[in-house]
């Protein structure tokens, strides 16, 4: 592997024009570091504000799911993509007074998705996802390691250590607070708040360490999800809407940062959901979730 910073991009002449033929990028090019200053966090904790204060008008017997706020043709199609199987990602805004939140030198990334799984209980679908300790199988490579560190009931304090890959590799220890309310024998949901955020320098060598929260690379400074689960149409719906704030594109190193900084989130949203599905399939066969343990 090359120094950090080494990149070799090889062009190729064409007939009037030249084409990027590859790029390989040989370690994680630095991207500066970036500090999460207060007006930024204060950006995000806002927008989670009212976002939560949003999500508390549906948590009702009525419209308890995104599809189910839809209306006319678009709730139509919505439904019967999910009845084929098909994943719901969709990208979301919360407004204040009509007009968006930003954050000053940040990016907040909302995204909601959602999946139909047929022949799947509620208490299963909760199940997995409360059952932290086996997430880094459930979930790998994404999740590389996940421990419960605390439980009291359907609360949770748990340790996840993440890793990301879109050109640069980014591996994270996280602490989150989870917790889990089931109001109806048909559904359930959740909150889960990020505590705490360290990226890791030189992961998995003897070199490795945390650098400081808040002073990094910037890649994500905070991640908010919340789940529901419900139970209908002889299946169950899991909807997952994220929250995530990652530093702002600096200068001269957007054509790399921002590809992972924009398309991060979404992607494991997705990655999540499809991962959930595939371990709710074996669970549903009677095996347990994420195999049998060692």
């Amino acid at each position: 592997m090359a120094a950090a910073g080494a990149l070799d991009i090889k062009m190729m002449p064409m007939p009037g024009k030249v084409w990027v033929w590859a790029l390989t990028l040989a370690a994680a090019v630095p991207a500066g570091s970036a500090e999460l200053q207060p007006a930024t966090a204060a950006a995000f904790d806002k927008y989670v504000r009212l976002t939560e204060q949003r999500m508390d008008t549906e948590l009702g017997p009525d419209a308890f799911l995104w599809v189910d706020r839809l209306r006319g043709q678009a709730r139509t199609e919505a439904s019967a993509r999910l009845k084929r199987g098909e994943l719901v990602i969709e990208r979301l805004r919360t407004l204040e007074g009509g007009s968006e939140l930003d954050a000053p030198d940040g990016i907040i990334h909302h995204w909601l998705g959602l999946v139909f799984l047929p022949g799947v209980k509620l208490q299963d679908a909760v199940g997995l996802l409360q059952d932290y300790d086996r997430h880094a199988r459930i979930y790998a490579p994404n999740v590389a390691a996940s421990k419960t560190l605390q439980k009291n009931g359907d609360r949770f304090r748990v340790f996840l250590r993440f890793y990301m890959k879109r050109v640069i590799a980014v591996t994270m220890n996280t602490e989150h607070e989870a917790a889990f309310t089931r109001p109806a024998p048909d559904r359930a949901w959740s909150r889960i708040h990020s505590t705490r955020i360290a990226e890791v320098s030189d992961a998995g060598t003897p070199q490795e360490r945390e650098l400081p929260p808040g002073r990094d690379q910037g890649f994500m400074w905070r991640l908010n999800t919340y789940w529901r689960f419900l139970e209908r149409d002889g299946g169950v719906y899991i909807q997952c809407e994220s929250l995530t704030l990652s530093r702002g594109i600096p200068f001269g190193f957007g054509w790399l940062i921002r590809p992972f900084v924009t398309s991060v989130p979404k992607d494991s949203l997705t990655f999540t959901l499809e991962k959930t599905r595939e371990a709710l399939k074996t669970t549903s066969s009677g095996a347990p979730p994420g195999g049998r343990g060692e």
